[in-house]
């Protein structure tokens, strides 16, 4: 597709000129028609010069302004338009018509087939005019203050004059069997509206700028594994730790030698030793053994891997412990032992199962 050239007089702030007129070699009938239409005076056109130069003079002349559309705007801002129950009393005090008026800058009926049509000053000025002073004020009422309001909506209105200014209309080329007398004209076929809805395209809104993107610091759980913020300082232990727990290494700190007793002695009645289950070796679970004494606390601690633990089963016997009972009749020092086993003895049992 070949590019769409203008002549320069259809660029922005540019004066009006001659139209930059390009016609085929054969001259369509529609065309001469037209002419002879709008012509006072009778001249021949029998060549393609003729209508070239019969065109370009009409279409110069300084009364050759074509009506594009009409628009009805408010005269005033929407806060200060007059309200009234009859709404023909509202639209002939609130509203206003200004007629979107241009002239033709070019016209090509070789490749384009179209002819164009750029704004007069006069309608330039009515649009700035009422985007100034309605427009602008009713966009601006119509968003929240922010710190750069004012300049926005400055270069809102700067933006308007320039698109104003470059706008130019194009049509086909039939569009000029609305030529009137000394080159005026309208627009036919229904591309009034065209034009209508691309004067109101220029009329854009004040945007606020979009809201800032604020990162929300979420804070780090002190344990992944928690579920809740309550729950995060409770130890947790497994099931299977829960029902190795044998009962009778549980001391208390203040033991009551009443009731250990006898719930001890009934529970070690009924028990052989064949049926006590040692803790997993694997575990490295040591409980400090605590006193009520003055003396320092002795704690035991016997960590070993399952290899060891299973060799050193098989090399040293498992010494008998005594019952429970029997050391609730013992002082509590640190010197208490299993039934004649004394606890300052524990790491040369801890050697044993190390070997």
């Amino acid at each position: 597709m070949p590019p769409l050239l203008l002549p320069s007089s259809a660029a922005a702030f540019k004066t009006r000129s001659a139209p930059n007129i390009v016609l085929s070699t054969k001259v369509d009938p529609w065309l001469t028609q037209t002419l002879k239409r709008i012509n006072r005076i009778k001249r021949p056109l029998n060549s393609v010069p003729q209508h070239f130069r019969c065109l370009t003079e009409t279409l110069s002349l300084p009364s050759a302004i074509w009506t594009l559309c009409s628009l009805m705007l408010p005269k005033a801002p929407e806060s200060e338009l007059r309200k009234d129950d009859n709404p023909l009393v509202e639209a002939l005090f609130n509203y206003q018509i200004i007629t979107i008026e241009a002239y033709i800058v070019h016209v090509d009926m070789v490749s384009q087939n179209e002819v164009a049509f750029k704004l007069t000053p006069e309608t330039i000025e009515s649009l700035v005019e009422y985007h100034k002073d309605i427009h602008s004020v009713d966009t601006a009422a119509a968003t929240w203050n922010w710190s750069e309001k004012e300049v926005q909506l400055k270069k809102l209105q700067e933006d308007f004059v320039q698109a104003a200014n470059r706008f130019v209309y194009r049509t086909n080329a039939l569009a000029l069997e609305g030529l009137e007398e000394d080159g005026a004209g309208e627009l036919l076929c229904g591309r009034s509206e065209e034009v209508r809805s691309a004067i109101m395209g220029l009329f854009l809104p004040l945007l606020p700028p979009p809201p800032r993107v604020v990162d929300v610091v979420r804070p780090t759980p002190l344990l992944p594994s928690s579920t809740g913020a309550e729950n995060w300082w409770q130890p947790t232990m497994s099931h299977s730790q829960q029902t190795s727990m044998d009962p009778w290494r549980i001391v208390p700190s203040t033991p009551n030698t009443t009731s250990s007793a006898d719930s001890s002695s009934s529970m070690w009645a009924s028990m052989g030793m064949n049926e006590m289950q040692l803790p997993s070796p694997s575990s490295s679970f040591s409980e400090p053994y605590t006193t009520e004494c003055d003396s320092p606390p002795q704690f035991y601690s016997a960590p070993m891997t399952t290899a060891a633990y299973s060799s050193s089963m098989s090399m040293a016997p498992i010494p008998q412990l005594p019952l429970p009972s029997t050391l609730l009749q013992q002082q509590c020092s640190t010197s208490m032992g299993y039934g004649g086993f004394d606890w300052s003895r524990y790491q040369d049992l801890s050697m044993s199962f190390a070997m």
